[in-house]
């Protein structure tokens, strides 16, 4: 059987560990643990992205701060409790990890270090904006299916053309999208004043296809 969640939330990133690892939680008597991974742009600047794997897929494999790693799996969302409010919570749920096994094919894995593609829904109202510099983002929210009648909401952001082609999307539309995860810190006003620190983790969006015969605006059109 051919496994549509690999079909529709699709992820590999090659980076240089982070931390240790934590233990996270268990599930059916299997434990998953979490850590960071440093994945570079093509700039000067990097991604620190979360990882959440398997203990089976750490046997004979002792993954240490430093480690150059491939990572093979999907973007998940779920929520936490914090503070009285639910907040949306990324991690990239590891599918297959390996240690390259040649410095040449580390160098190529290098080329293309941060590969996301997601197949789902729009479930928020896009909204388009501008930087002081002039530049035009629009932020958008996708579900994506996977089994058991879970779905994971993607956070992405659009730039440029495909921002204002995202601009017109309305709740229930469906596209297809490429990009790469990337990491975002943030300043967050408390309530009691205070300012606190944080990062957030969306999909910049590089290429993006809509499914123009699988939306909501053929039935609203019909209506009309």
């Amino acid at each position: 059987m051919v496994d549509k969640v690999i079909q529709t939330n699709s992820v590999t990133i090659v980076g240089k560990v982070v931390d240790e690892l934590e233990f996270s939680h268990e599930m059916y008597g299997e434990g998953f643990y979490n850590f960071c991974i440093e994945v570079p742009r093509l700039s000067e600047h990097s991604d620190v992205l979360p990882v959440t794997i398997s203990e089976r897929l750490l046997v004979n494999m002792d993954v240490k701060p430093g480690m150059d790693l491939v990572i093979e799996g999907q973007l998940r969302s779920y929520n936490r409790y914090v503070n009285g409010s639910n907040k949306l919570v990324l991690t990239v749920f590891a599918r297959d990890a390996y240690v390259p096994p040649s410095e040449e094919e580390l160098e190529q894995l290098y080329k293309k270090p941060n590969e996301i593609f997601l197949d789902g829904y729009i479930c928020k109202n896009p909204v388009y904006r501008t930087t002081p510099f002039g530049r035009e983002i629009t932020d958008l929210l996708i579900a994506v299916n996977r089994p058991y009648n879970k779905s994971d909401y993607i956070p992405c952001i659009a730039w440029g053309r495909n921002a204002r082609f995202c601009e017109k999307l309305k709740v229930g539309d469906h596209i297809k999208l490429w990009g790469r995860i990337q990491s975002r810190e943030y300043q967050k006003k408390l309530d009691n004043g205070e300012v606190e620190n944080r990062v957030a983790y969306e999909v910049s969006i590089s290429k993006l296809e809509y499914i123009e015969n699988d939306n909501n605006r053929l039935e609203k059109d019909e209506n009309e």
